[in-house]
């Protein structure tokens, strides 16, 4: 019996928003990063993980309408950057939203999904997504 399962099932990064933080300047990053580039040297070692609270606003925007073979079901989808509360822009995609619904500065949150499944028996893939603050 193979260990995969247990080991998507465990790590941390799939079902939580973390960066880091530098210890040195303050500056928070996504995703995470074992030097500063602002800091450079000054900052190994002072590192730290950051769970990001979740929440953020819609920096830009966009309306996929013709994506990815894997992706078709969802068309059209939004495609957002994602200026979190904790500073670092996040790349994700808005969900339970029609996309006249989205403004610049709308209030997101983050969310899991489902990502994919690889086969029946298969491992399930979880991600953040983002869905609007009513």
């Amino acid at each position: 019996m193979s260990d995969v399962p247990r080991f998507w099932r465990e790590s941390n990064h799939r079902y939580r928003l973390v960066g880091t933080k530098c210890n040195n300047c303050g500056s928070t990053f996504f995703p995470p990063r074992d030097v500063c580039p602002k800091c450079r040297r000054e900052s190994i070692g002072k590192m730290e993980e950051l769970e990001f609270s979740g929440y953020g606003e819609v920096y830009s925007y966009t309306v996929v309408h013709d994506g990815l073979e894997p992706f078709k079901f969802q068309l059209p989808y939004i495609l957002a950057m994602i200026k979190t509360d904790e500073g670092p822009l996040v790349t994700g995609q808005i969900v339970d939203a029609d996309p006249s619904e989205v403004k610049i500065g709308s209030r997101v949150r983050v969310t899991l999904r489902r990502i994919r499944e690889e086969g029946k028996t298969g491992i399930i893939q979880y991600g953040y997504k983002f869905i609007l603050e009513k």
